[in-house]
Parts: structure tokens; C-alpha cells; sequence
């Protein structure tokens, strides 16, 4: 094994290491010493990439086996590695969120008696991520694709002695089910079609089977619009899209720390990596990719709709984090794989960067999370303040800020395909727009700006209060009247400082590279047909000129007027939005109640499910299995024997008789036969 493939292997490897060290032997170790293993591995992990990420811009890819599982037949089960840009990419985002994560938990968790499980947990959750990455092989995939799922379970649920946390957890985890169930059956698809779960493989062998009906009963469906599509639905529950997105705002019952882990650059990533990876299959069905723009527009701007509402500070930056994965599915499905991926960069800084400025607004609040009790926190918290407002300006597409230059660039190539849905899809991206800038600023100016709202009497619907199903918070607290809010330790906002940077710059120094520099080269696919990303090439004229250009355009001025709005609603007017919320009650009534997803599920498939089991216990368990067939047989046995017992008499003559009787049936039934 050469000393690259060693690297390789070193990446994922770190941070299992430093996870079995925190979980098996923390307590022995102590604090201290827990974070500093684990921290330091990481940190291995992310040097590693980097130095991975020169190699492989000198040229040097790797597609190979590390280990052979299991045989079957013709079918070889391995652990093997694709290194090529597009991994690389990812192994970067990862590990470098990962660490300013582990960094800034030493801060969050510190008063946590479960500190040592907690960076066991996200260490998992790392290597868990890497393995999903940086697979070349369907078997693979779906270990990591599992695995990621399996450590949000717990870290979801990693305060479990409160009944919302076992709640979120589960929710996560069977609604994630239900799009790994379609994941599962296209991978099964995949290994039926090719005989083979390699990548390469299957994708050198992906045109010969272009034309092949799938063997659906009933159905004639294109074998790769089948395989794409079943693909995808595992990708909705990942990655959070319409209608498998009920689990993620739900997830913020979780530790803030994971909040920025799971909804910035790994888990509800893991879907847009997995299909702009596959795009050598989705290239070939219009079909599914008219699919995936659609999901994704309705997900982007019917979930922005919800963040408008929303009075938790974390829950307002979840439902913004299913609007921008809205965003890059959309751009999925408009075959633009590298800017989607290029968004995924931009969005895992600048969402982190919220979601961790989000914990330390929470903890200088003493864990209260409702945004109508803060207001002027920015002369308290000025490093919080700063970086809160670059992450924001980045969020809704600032020129020169690293948003501006994937989102404009989903937008433009949205507006250029022409394929059925594309329509729908473009007026969804540019709406929300306005939308995300008036939710991420009427949240900023409620934070910061304003009237002092802390240290008074709590709102009457405050947020730490456990009887709100809506409510996800982490210690329940709040300022003491008199109290005031300070800056957050070194360890909580030296992170939101490291991720501020690349929210701002990763931008414009990436955007031609990755879009129009053939960054990608071979490890993404586009059909010679899907034409959008090349017709934005010929308009492109350089970072600088990209951000003059957007002056005039229509998505920067609605990103304008949102922030004017949120402004002059919650700064100026602060009763308008109140008399909004009066004159349009059934609308808000449906947004306070997600459009009732949850209480269709809990009704239709949780009542469901428990209706269907009431049955089969009540039916096939007492009456039938019981009643009839235990219970039942017994009856008839000892109605049979009472029966038999009546003609046991004693008597010699009784028993002669019966046989006479038994003789003159026997010789009837031998007549009437012959």
C-alpha cells in the first residue's frame, strides 16, 4: 500500500479512533483530555484532506479496493475508495466543519455530564460522513448513508431523559426509514441491472441500458427513470425534502453543536452529494430530473414560507436550511451538479456559521431561544453581532458574499433549462428569495437590534416552555430581571470567526474554478443536451463582473426589499406584523401548523399503523388465534370427548351393539361405492 492510499485510509480512520477512545475509556480520561483526542484527530483528518486535495489537483485520482468483504455469486461486497475532486471537496467541507464543531463544543457542552459520549458521538457522526463520501461502490454508500443516520439518532436524542428529544429522534429515524426503503430498492435495481454495485461499473455500462423497461407489474417505466427516482426518495429523507422534511425542524431538540454538524455540510448533504455523484445515471432520464426539480422547488419555497413564522431562534435557521437544500436539488434537477455542489460548499460555512451563533446568542441568554425576548443584543455581543450578520448577508445572496455567487448561479441556470417543471421551479427560486432575506433579517433585528426584551417577563408563548410541542430548546432558562447578556468564551466564537472567513471569500475565489474551470472534470457528467451551465459560460465574465451584473438584477432587489421589510415590520412598525397575523389567521394558522404534515402522519400513518395493530390483536390475536384456534380447538376436542363419553357405559351389550352398527355402515359404504 502506497503511502497515498495510507493517507486514504487515515481520513475516516482518525476520527473512529478518537470516537472508541471518548466512548469507551472518557471517563478515565477525563474531559480534558476526551476533547483534546478528539479534536486532534480530527484535525488529522481535515490536514490529511488537505494534503489529498493538492494531490489530486496534480492529477493523481484513486479508484480502488481497500478490503473484500464477502463474495455472493458473481457479486463481490468491498470497502473501497473514489478519490477524484468532487470527494475531495467534500472530505474538506466535512472535516473542516467537523473541527470548528469539536472546537466549539468545549464551550457549549461544558457544564453537559454527558461531555465525553457527546464528542464520541460527533466523532462518529465524522467518520460516519467520510465513508459515505469517499465510497466507489453502492455497498458502501448505503454503510455510511446508514451509519450517518444511525449517530443523528442518537445525537438527536442525546439529552434522552426528556420525552421531546425521544420524540425527535424517532421521528428522524422513521421517516428516514421510509426514504432509505427507496434507496435500498434502487441499489437492488442497480446490482439486478448491472450485476455489479462498483461505480465504474455501473456507469460505463449506463447508456447500453438507457432504453430497458424496469420490471415493475402493472407499469412500464423507463429501468433508469426507475433506478433514479427510487435513488432520489432515499435522498428526500436525507436530505430533507418535500414531504420526507417533517424530521429536520424537529431535530433541533439536539445539542446546538449537531444542529451546525447534521444541517450544515454532512447528513442533509449526504443527498445532493449522492445524486450530482450519480449523474452519469440522471443524465440519462428527463424524467427523474423533472422530478427533482420539482420536489426541490416546492421544498425551497414552501419551507421559506415557514421560517416567516417561526419565534425559536434554532428553528428559524432549520427551516432556512430545508429552503437552501431546496435550492440545490432544484439545481440538481436543472443538470447544473456543480453548482449545486458549489452551493453545498458555500451553504455549509454560512449555515454553520448561523447555527453556532445561534448557540452562543442561547447560551449568553442562559438557554432561552425565543427571539421575542432578546432584542439589542449587539453592544453585548459584538463577535456573535459581526459574524451573525455575515452568515445572514451570505444567506440571501449579498454580492461579493459567498451565497451570492451559488445562488445566483442556481437561479440562472434554473431559468435556462426547459425541462417540464423548470417554469414552477424558477418562479420558487426567485420568490424565495424576498422570502429568505425577510425571515433571516426580521430574525437578526429581533436578536440584535432594538428594544432590550431580555430580563423581564417572559413572552407569554416563551419557548422553554415543555408544554409547546413546537418547542425545542437546551437547558430552559432564561435572564434573571437585571441580568445582562455577554460575549460568549474564546472557544464559541473563535469557530463562528474561522467559518465568517470562507463565508465571505470561498465565493469569488471559487466560482469560476469550480463552475467553469472544469474543476470537476470527469467526476460529474452532464449530457451534451442539458445545455444550461454551458449557455452560462459564454455569459460569464469573471467574479467581479458577476456581482456588477447582479445590480440590476430582480433577485438582488427582492433580497433587498425583504431586509427593508423585515426592517421597518420589526424595528419600525412592530404592530404591522401583528395586524397581519389578526387580518390573515387561517393562513397563519396553517404555516403555525406546518400545513398539518405532522398531524396527517400522527393521524394516518402513526394511527394507522396502531388502528392495524389494535386489529390484528383484537382479530387475529384474541378471536382467531385465541379464540378459534387455541381456544377453539379445545372446545371442539372436549365437545368431541363429551360426546364419546356418553356412549361409554360399561355395558357389553351397548359396545356389541355399536360394533353391529359399525359393521352395517362399513358394508353400506362398500355397496354404494361398488
Amino acid at each position: 500500500m502506497g503511502n497515498m492510499q495510507k493517507l486514504y485510509l487515515l481520513v475516516p480512520l482518525a476520527p473512529l479512533f478518537g470516537a472508541i477512545v471518548a466512548g469507551l475509556f472518557g471517563k478515565a480520561l477525563g474531559r480534558t483530555w476526551s476533547h483534546r483526542i478528539t479534536i486532534l484527530l480530527v484535525a488529522v483528518s481535515f490536514f490529511a484532506s488537505l494534503r489529498i486535495f493538492q494531490d489530486v489537483l496534480d492529477g493523481h485520482t484513486f479508484n480502488g479496493t481497500v478490503y473484500q468483504w464477502m463474495t455472493s455469486g458473481n457479486t463481490s461486497f468491498e470497502v473501497g475508495f473514489l478519490i477524484d475532486r468532487l470527494t475531495v471537496l467534500m472530505m474538506l467541507v466535512v472535516t473542516f466543519v467537523s473541527l470548528m464543531v469539536h472546537i466549539y463544543t468545549i464551550g457549549y457542552m461544558a457544564e453537559d455530564a454527558g461531555y465525553q459520549r457527546f464528542f464520541s458521538y460527533i466523532s462518529l457522526f465524522t467518520f460516519s460522513m467520510l465513508m459515505l463520501v469517499m465510497a466507489n461502490n453502492f455497498m458502501q454508500l448505503f454503510f455510511g448513508w446508514e451509519a450517518v443516520g444511525l449517530v443523528s439518532y442518537l445525537l438527536i436524542g442525546f439529552w434522552y431523559t426528556r420525552d421531546t428529544a425521544i420524540y425527535a429522534n424517532l421521528k428522524a429515524f422513521l421517516v428516514n426509514r421510509v426514504g432509505d426503503f427507496g434507496f435500498l430498492l434502487g441499489i437492488g435495481l442497480v446490482l439486478m441491472v448491472f450485476g455489479s454495485l462498483d461505480y465504474a461499473t455501473v456507469f460505463a455500462n449506463a447508456h447500453s441500458h438507457a432504453k430497458d423497461i424496469a420490471p415493475i407489474p402493472g407499469v412500464s417505466w423507463n429501468m433508469m427513470s426507475a433506478i433514479c427516482i427510487l435513488l432520489f426518495i432515499g435522498a428526500m429523507g436525507k436530505s430533507a425534502q418535500f414531504p420526507l422534511h417533517v424530521w429536520l425542524p424537529d431535530s433541533m431538540e439536539g445539542p446546538t453543536p449537531i444542529s451546525a454538524l447534521i444541517h450544515a455540510a454532512t447528513m442533509v448533504t449526504a443527498g445532493i452529494f449522492m445524486v450530482a455523484r450519480m449523474s452519469p445515471l440522471f443524465e440519462l432520464s428527463d424524467t427523474a430530473l423533472s422530478f427533482v426539480m420539482v420536489i426541490g422547488a416546492i421544498t425551497a419555497l414552501f419551507m421559506g414560507f415557514l421560517g416567516i413564522i417561526q419565534n425559536d431562534i434554532k428553528r428559524v435557521v432549520a427551516y432556512s436550511t430545508l429552503s437552501q437544500l431546496g435550492y440545490m436539488t432544484v439545481a440538481l434537477g436543472a443538470s447544473a451538479y456543480s453548482v449545486a455542489i458549489f452551493h453545498l460548499m458555500t451553504h455549509a460555512f454560512f449555515k454553520a456559521l448561523l447555527f453556532l451563533a445561534a448557540g452562543s446568542v442561547i447560551i449568553a441568554m442562559h438557554h432561552d431561544q425565543d427571539i421575542r425576548n432578546m432584542g439589542g443584543l449587539r453592544k453585548y455581543m459584538p463577535i456573535t453581532w459581526i459574524t451573525s450578520l455575515v452568515g445572514s448577508l451570505a444567506l440571501i445572496g449579498t454580492p461579493f458574499f459567498s451565497g451570492f455567487y451559488s445562488k445566483d448561479s442556481i437561479i440562472e441556470a434554473v431559468g435556462l433549462s426547459h425541462l417540464p417543471g423548470s417554469g414552477f421551479a424558477y418562479f420558487a427560486v426567485v420568490a424565495g428569495v424576498f422570502v429568505t432575506a425577510f425571515y433571516s433579517f426580521r430574525m437578526y433585528f429581533l436578536v440584535f437590534h432594538g428594544e432590550e426584551r431580555f430580563g423581564k417577563t417572559h413572552h407569554e408563548e416563551h419557548v422553554g416552555d415543555h408544554a409547546d410541542e413546537e418547542v425545542a430548546s437546551d437547558h430552559h432558562h432564561g435572564l434573571a430581571p437585571g441580568q445582562k447578556p455577554h460575549e460568549t468564551p474564546w472557544v464559541v466564537w473563535l469557530p463562528l470567526v474561522l467559518l465568517a472567513i470562507p463565508s465571505v471569500i470561498i465565493g469569488f475565489i471559487a466560482v469560476e474554478p469550480m463552475l467553469y474551470g472544469g474543476y470537476f472534470g470527469d467526476a460529474i457528467y452532464i449530457a451534451e443536451h442539458h445545455e444550461a451551465l454551458r449557455e452560462m459560460h459564454e455569459e460569464f465574465h469573471g467574479a467581479f463582473a458577476m456581482a456588477l451584473h447582479a445590480l440590476t438584477s430582480l433577485p438582488l432587489w427582492l433580497a433587498i426589499a425583504g431586509v427593508a421589510c423585515a426592517a421597518f415590520f420589526y424595528l419600525k412598525r412592530p404592530d404591522i406584523p401583528a395586524a397581519i397575523k389578526r387580518q390573515f389567521s387561517i393562513i397563519y394558522t396553517v404555516l403555525d401548523n406546518k400545513y398539518y404534515f405532522d398531524r396527517f402522519n400522527d393521524f394516518f400513518f402513526a394511527g394507522g399503523a396502531r388502528g392495524a395493530s389494535r386489529f390484528l390483536w383484537k382479530f387475529g390475536d384474541v378471536k382467531l388465534i385465541d379464540g378459534i384456534m387455541v381456544n377453539g380447538t379445545a372446545r371442539l376436542v372436549g365437545m368431541f370427548s363429551g360426546v364419546l363419553r356418553q356412549i361409554q357405559t360399561g355395558y357389553i351389550y351397548h359396545y356389541a351393539f355399536s360394533m353391529i352398527i359399525g359393521v352395517f355402515a362399513l358394508l353400506t359404504i362398500r355397496t354404494w361405492f361398488e
